[in-house]
């Protein structure tokens, strides 16, 4: 964790959108919630890029890291749990772009 603070983009509750991109290389990011709708849970600080180190880069700037929760539904449509049943990711702040309330409600428009 960096010791540079970062103030967060997005406020808890938030509806965010994944990016939909599908670069090259080392990502960290699932392929299942590309372009996918969620909520912001909680924030776990600002850490360096580990794509970028991957790809032997230092990693900075630092970035924000998100928990981001999904409706297991929306993700699976073959899902059958429990309603209340969610998905969270931790993703960095370069991944994601604001959604509005709708969308998040609709489920995972693209």
């Amino acid at each position: 964790m960096s010791d540079d603070v970062i103030a967060p983009r997005f406020k808890i509750g938030d509806p965010v959108r994944v990016k939909a991109q599908y670069p090259p290389g080392h990502m960290r990011t699932p392929w299942y919630i590309r372009g996918k709708v969620g909520s912001i849970g909680g924030y776990l600080g600002s850490y360096w890029n580990p794509e970028k180190s991957a790809e032997g880069e230092d990693g900075k700037p630092d970035r924000m890291v998100y928990h981001v929760h999904f409706d297991q539904a929306q993700l699976w449509p073959e899902y059958h749990g429990n309603d209340s049943d969610e998905l969270v990711v931790d993703l960095q702040d370069h991944w994601l772009e604001a959604a509005s309330p709708q969308e998040l409600e609709a489920g995972n428009l693209p």
